[in-house]
């Protein structure tokens, strides 16, 4: 996978992280505040045996106690990125670039590891990534094995725009998920890989599909 590829990948791969960050409040998810909007985490194992986790909270009880948890990066509702440039890959410039762009498709690559798709629409950044993960020679069993990793973000450009607006290297998490309370359902990741699947989502339901 190219350097363009794993920043995408690494990007998408943060955000399904940060909604996990979520799962120790599940619990508190269970009283009787009523909110319009909950954001949904569901990540199901592959593996024989494997589990189903589920995690919803609502948007506007995630924004008063994240704040409140300071684990590693994650400080006072805030990711703090190590580098601010991931795999070489300048997130912060290139979204603010595609943020003043017009509608359309700014990046396709189509390659035998990797295919990459990035494009805006109608107020949504869409980023495509399939990593074909091919393997080299083997018989047919071996090939039939091959798998593909597919990630597929779908974020509107204010939710975007709210992630971006703390400070260098971080990633405003409470600032977003306020922008992203004022939006409808939306389908936000979605991650398939030979060993999980993740979905992250937003709608009106207090319960996950």
């Amino acid at each position: 996978m190219n350097q363009l590829s794993r920043g995408f990948v690494r990007f998408a791969s943060t955000m399904a992280l940060v909604a996990s960050v979520l799962l120790p409040m599940a619990v508190q998810a269970q009283n009787n505040s009523k909110t319009d909007q909950w954001i949904h985490v569901r990540v199901e194992s592959k593996d024989e045996g494997g589990e189903t986790v589920r995690v919803n909270v609502p948007i506007d009880m995630a924004v008063k106690v994240l704040p409140a948890i300071k684990k590693d990066n994650f400080q006072g509702g805030k990711v703090r990125i190590d580098c601010g440039h991931l795999d070489d890959v300048d997130l912060r410039t290139m979204l603010d670039a595609v943020r003043t762009a017009k509608d359309g498709e700014y990046v396709t690559v189509q390659s035998n590891e990797n295919d990459v798709r990035v494009a805006k629409n109608a107020g949504y950044l869409y980023i495509h990534v399939t990593d074909k993960n091919h393997k080299k020679g083997g018989d047919a069993k071996e090939m039939k094995a091959q798998h593909e990793s597919k990630v597929e973000v779908k974020v509107p450009m204010k939710v975007v725009d709210a992630l971006f607006s703390g400070g260098k290297d971080e990633l405003d998490i409470v600032a977003a998920l306020k922008a992203l309370s004022s939006n409808g359902d939306t389908e936000l990741v979605s991650v398939k890989d030979s060993e999980n699947t993740v979905r992250v989502w937003i709608d009106s339901k207090n319960i996950a599909d």
